[in-house]
Order: structure tokens, then sequence, then C-alpha cells
């Protein structure tokens, strides 16, 4: 895992380069997380926006605050993008005043009218929590278990914590079930039909893929679909294609 963000991690990846004759693909999930969170929870505004390929986030800022999106800043923009991924991870009013440099107050009333917009997203999370206490683990979207020990600690850190695992693991645990059959959909679409092209490498939602320059785009477009019809969701997959050089011109 190279940072992206950071000159020295794009320039190691500069390091990465396709063989004579052939060049990269890269084949990535747009915001899968929270497609899935938005599949589990099945919150109707949530599953709108992405059904719509709206901007998640800029639509976020835009029922939290009232306003239309074309009225949304950047800073709001980034406000609901801490939001939206924060409730994955079971970020508080505390942390996410930390995270955007505002009251405790503001922060509360963000998610406050967050959960008031998603209410299928606070739903979700409540019964998430009551199966997972109940059952003693909770489930990703093909069937694996992840036990819950901790779920009724009288320690209220432990049990805060684990309550926080038992929400994210079936949206982080069921993007990489997706993420698996998708690897294993691209190599056999590989296998049969560009059998010069091979699978290098997984980062997160990625495929890096390498192909030969004289049929990369027939290759790219092979795995977008491959990728995109990996797992059913009630919201449709959406995968980006980049072709380069080099690991390090992408993105």
């Amino acid at each position: 895992n190279i940072p992206v963000r950071e000159e020295e991690g794009r320039r190691i990846r500069k390091a990465f380069v396709a063989a004579p004759g052939k060049t990269l693909i890269s084949a990535d999930y747009s915001q899968i997380e929270l497609v899935v969170f938005a599949h589990l929870s099945d919150d109707p505004e949530l599953k709108k926006a992405f059904t719509e390929g709206a901007d998640i986030h800029r639509r976020t800022a835009a029922l939290i605050l009232g306003k239309t999106e074309d009225e949304v800043s950047a800073s709001e923009r980034r406000a609901a993008k801490t939001i939206n991924f924060g409730v994955i991870y079971g970020m508080g009013a505390f942390r996410l005043a930390q995270e955007l440099g505002i009251p405790r107050s503001e922060a509360q009333r963000f998610i406050d009218a967050y959960f008031q917009r998603y209410a299928g997203v606070a739903a979700f999370i409540r019964n998430t929590i009551e199966a997972a206490r109940r059952e003693g683990f909770v489930r990703t979207i093909l069937g694996r278990r992840r036990p819950i020990r901790s779920i009724d600690s009288r320690n209220a850190n432990e049990r805060q914590g684990a309550e926080r695992v038992a929400v994210n693991t079936p949206i982080q645990g069921s993007a990489a079930d997706i993420m698996k059959l998708a690897m294993l959909r691209v190599d056999a679409v590989l296998r049969e039909r560009f059998p010069d092209a091979r699978l290098l490498l997984q980062v997160h939602d990625e495929l890096i893929i390498e192909a030969p320059e004289s049929t990369a785009r027939e290759t790219a477009a092979a795995v977008e679909t491959a990728m995109a019809d990996a797992y059913r969701l009630s919201i449709p997959l959406r995968v980006g294609v980049e072709i380069a050089a080099t690991w390090g011109d992408m993105h």
C-alpha cells in the first residue's frame, strides 16, 4: 500500500512500469463501502443518491444543511464526506468535532441531522448491534462470521468498541467479499479472452492488470464489466478504469 496522495508515494508508484509493448490498467470500485452501506441499510435516500449517480457527499451536505446541491460549498462537502465515512466507523460527536475543528455541539447537530435524513441508516446500526448482542457475531454479505465477544462487556470503552466493530464488519467485510469475487471473475475473463494479459495486484478496491497495448482498451472494458457484475446489489456497482504506462501516472 503506497500512499497516492503524497509526493513520495507518487514517485514510488512511477517505478511500477509495464513491460515493453504492454501497458497497465487500473480498475477500481467507486465508493464501494458506501455503496454496500446503502445496500445493507436499505435507506431510500442513500440508495436514490447512488442510483442517480449523484455526488454522495454533496447530496448529504445538501440534505443535512437544508440547501440545494449547487449551494453546497467545498468545505461543507468535505464535512459531509467526513460524516459519511465516519458513520461507518462509529464516529461520535467528539471525534467529528476534532476532525472538522468545530464545537462538539455543532458536530452533534450534524450527526442528528444525518440520522434524521437517513433514517434507514440509524435503523441498520441499531438492528445490527442488537443482532450482534443476541447472536454473538455478525456476518458479511457472503456469510462469513466475525465473533463480537465484548458486545456485553461491563467496560463501556470495550462495549462501544465492539459495537463499532459490529457495524463496520458487515460493510468492510462485504466490500472485501465483493472484491474477491471480482478478482476471480477478472482472472477468468483474462484467461478466456485475453491470455496475454494478467492480473498483477489488488490494493483495497483497485485491481492492476498488465495487458498488451494493442488490446488494452478491449481488456479494460471487459475488466470493468466483470467487476461491475461481480455481485448483484440493490444499487449498481460502479467501476472506473484508467490506462497508463506506469502505476504513478494513474489517478
